[in-house]
């Protein structure tokens, strides 16, 4: 019997969609909001998962991150669950992995279709996948592994705030993961403007494309929160993407990601008005590091920075913020900016 996972807030929407799928045969576990359904998944890997958007704790594509960053979880068909006001986030949902959508209300049908369809493309994928193992089963193939044996191995040095990793200009020599702490990658222009080019947290590499591209430096790194940080030597990754084909397709893949979020960040900067702007990169901080106690986004972040994130002067941060405070979409205590409304804060963004 096929397992599958149901994301959904919507107490009435969640108990319908469950009973659908049972009639039809298939075992369900349901989660109420999104962070419960991670631990659901890491706890019994389902066949499928179908998951709502907006949704508190963590959102839909908070769910997809998560997964697609858990090795045994990252290759789930993955269906996401939208109301038509939220057509606009269709492309953004596909381009971070999701297999499909499913747009409330829906019929039986649509439903069961939408599964059967993708319950079969993977059964598919996972018979190529064997077949192709089966003729590349040698020693050089090798697993993720042995890329994490080389993290234990090497060499972590701790980085406070402020710190530059590397500097645009330099040739790479290191690769560095982040075992704890944040980082920014920026860009500055003749002129002295800034821009934050990539943000990165626990568990991330930074440093790798100019490694894989043989270049130097296109960019500057620096420490936006107190980082420790394992230190790979440069000949050694480069022996290890050579030798093991699971570690070179995960770095094309993190490569090809790159590109599309630059593009997409481009995007806004040139035709995104100033308020959608602002909170495009306050869901984007959302999205890439982890929430408080109480289920919000808090982060000590400096208008500064955070008018790098959004390619905007800082005075109209400043004014941005405090529209969106008086609004109610956040908060600031001490210098942090916390999130209260995320669906009206990500309303904005269609």
């Amino acid at each position: 019997m096929k397992r599958i996972l149901l994301i959904e807030d919507n107490d009435e929407i969640r108990e319908n969609t469950a009973e659908i799928l049972e009639l039809a045969n298939y075992k369900v576990d349901a989660a109420g909001n999104g962070k419960e359904g991670v631990k659901m998944a890491l706890k019994n890997i389902p066949h499928l998962i179908i998951c709502d958007i907006m949704m508190p704790v963590l959102d839909g594509y908070g769910v997809l991150h998560l997964l697609r960053k858990n090795e045994s979880l990252k290759n789930i068909p993955f269906i996401f669950l939208t109301a038509k006001s939220e057509r606009g986030d269709f492309r953004k949902g596909m381009e971070m992995g999701a297999d499909d959508y499913i747009t409330k209300p829906f019929s039986d049908i649509e439903l069961l279709t939408a599964i059967e369809s993708r319950l079969k493309k993977s059964a598919l994928l996972q018979k190529d996948f064997e077949g192709i193992n089966n003729v590349w089963q040698t020693e050089e193939t090798g697993t993720l592994q042995a890329l994490e044996e080389l993290i234990s191995n090497s060499a972590v040095n701790f980085y406070k705030k402020k710190r530059l990793i590397y500097d645009k200009g330099n040739h790479p020599v290191k690769l560095f993961y982040i075992q704890k702490g944040k980082i920014k990658t920026f860009k500055t222009s003749d002129d002295g403007k800034e821009l934050t080019v990539g943000l990165f947290g626990e568990g991330d590499y930074v440093g790798y494309t100019a490694i894989l591209e043989g270049t130097v430096y296109k960019e500057t790194s620096e420490v936006i929160e107190d980082a420790t940080l394992a230190i790979i030597d440069r000949r050694d990754f480069e022996k290890l993407l050579r030798a093991n084909k699971e570690v070179a397709r995960q770095f094309i893949q993190m490569l090809a990601q790159s590109v599309t979020d630059r593009e997409e960040q481009l995007v806004g900067i040139a035709y995104n008005s100033l308020r959608k702007q602002v909170a495009e990169a306050l869901v984007l901080l959302q999205k890439k590091y982890t929430k408080d106690e109480a289920g919000h986004f808090s982060m000590n972040i400096s208008r500064e920075d955070l008018a790098h994130i959004a390619g905007k002067a800082t005075e109209s941060i400043i004014r941005t913020l405090s529209d969106f405070k008086s609004e109610k979409l956040i908060d600031i205590k001490d210098g942090a900016i916390i999130i209260l409304d995320e669906k009206k804060l990500a309303a904005l963004l269609n």
